[in-house]
């Protein structure tokens, strides 16, 4: 499997957030706008380290670090994209809308673009 780096998107700085993706134009609902190798570890072994705020939950006892921007999506209960685990070490990042050239990419941390659950810290 292949991979480069996404034309769609870019990282930016994001006040009170630290970093977010954004479109680097316009983006049309359903496009794979990432696919990333991921990173598999025991979740033990990072949970008291800086990387804890970039992993996914990835099975029984371990997370993954998503590669690429995979890591840096920030959450929102309203996301434009969503992402997939597309194979044993890789995930997709996926529009769920239309999104604007300059706009924010988006996912929600619990996995389902209509997930309401709370997430460990708090939303603005």
């Amino acid at each position: 499997m292949s991979f480069k780096q996404s034309e769609w998107v870019k990282v930016k700085k994001v006040k009170g957030k630290g970093r977010g993706v954004f479109a680097r134009k316009f983006i049309p609902k359903g496009t794979v706008i990432e696919k990333v190798p991921v990173l598999v570890m025991p979740a033990d072994d990072i949970y008291d380290t800086f990387i804890a705020d970039y992993v996914f939950e990835w099975g029984k006892g371990t997370v993954a670090l998503a590669l690429g921007y995979g890591s840096l999506y920030n959450h929102s209960f309203k996301a434009n994209c969503r992402y997939e685990d597309t194979g044993k070490m890789s995930k997709s990042y996926i529009a769920e809308r239309d999104i604007e050239d300059g706009e924010e990419v988006t996912i929600n941390y619990n996995g389902s673009p209509k997930d309401k659950t709370k997430v460990g810290f708090s939303v603005k």
